[in-house]
């Protein structure tokens, strides 16, 4: 007898696109209320309509017309559904804390669990689903254990009250103003020696990054991946300036920079400091 392994392929599962639950969301939201558009019909006949138009010189302004005002009208139509409804929201059961009803629904950022109604007097609170969960099979103790965090890990004389959660962005520490992420731990087993490995690390990042700050002011003095700069103290999308400060001062060292100096950098009012021409070698 001889023994023998077969191997049988079933296929891979590479270069796939696979829909996420929002993705089923919006596909179930077009088909109750634009039927008509997800139909592949109405994309057939609109191809054999435009086809006419460019091989009959028929003009175009009836078809468009046809098209956009029983469209358009579907649109003001659609603006009285309810947010319930278009953002797939299901009962799980009531919370044994405080009796409110627990759901999970879809948001800006996702899929979330809440406690509460918004039209309580208490407002409702919020928990992102994460990991595995998904807004379909997730259960009332699974949603109930969100509401965990944050997870308050320690307190030191240092740096206060250290807190674990999950944010937008991922985990991560929360101690006073300032965050750190977490990458290999997670918020519900990271100890407080880690996070105070973590914090440390970031304090030390941060002191040698920042050069100089002012008084009542946003402003600061900064090390970069390129070079010394200006930071106006605003965020990304909400006005932010970068100002590099070799370009507009020259050589002037970044710590001697006056809060008066920085803030005329960044209204724009310093011109950039001209490159003093190479001077050109005349062979005799």
């Amino acid at each position: 007898m001889v023994e023998s392994t077969s191997i049988e392929n079933t296929g891979a599962e590479k270069n796939k696109l696979f829909p996420t639950s929002v993705a089923y969301l919006l596909n179930d939201f077009l088909v109750k209320y634009f039927s008509e558009i997800v139909d592949y019909q109405f994309t057939a006949k609109l191809e054999s309509d435009f086809d006419t138009i460019a091989t009959q010189n028929v003009p175009w302004q009836g078809v468009v017309k046809n098209f956009y005002k029983p469209f358009h009208q579907k649109v003001e139509d659609a603006a009285d559904i309810s947010r319930e409804e278009t953002h797939g929201m299901r009962e799980l059961g009531t919370d044994p804390k405080s009796g409110k009803p627990v759901s999970v629904r879809f948001g800006r950022y996702g899929a979330f669990a809440q406690i509460g109604h918004k039209d309580d007097e208490e407002k409702p609170v919020f928990a992102s689903l994460r990991g595995s969960l998904d807004i379909e099979t997730i259960k009332l103790e699974e949603a109930l254990e969100l509401f965990n965090m944050p997870r308050t890990i320690g307190e030191t004389d240092d740096f206060g009250v250290i807190k674990a959660n999950y944010g937008r962005f991922g985990p991560y520490i929360q101690y006073g103003k300032k965050y750190v992420s977490l990458k290999e731990i997670t918020p519900e087993e990271v100890t407080l020696n880690e996070a105070l490995t973590l914090i440390k690390a970031k304090e030390k990042f941060d002191a040698e990054r920042i050069i100089k700050t002012f008084d009542d002011s946003e402003i600061q003095v900064l090390n970069g991946r390129f070079g010394p700069y200006i930071w106006n103290g605003k965020k990304k999308g909400k006005g932010q300036k970068n100002i590099t400060i070799k370009k507009v001062f020259g050589d002037k060292e970044p710590k001697d920079l006056s809060l008066e100096e920085c803030k005329k950098a960044v209204a724009g009012k310093l011109k950039p400091k001209a490159k003093p021409k190479k001077k050109k070698v005349i062979k005799k």
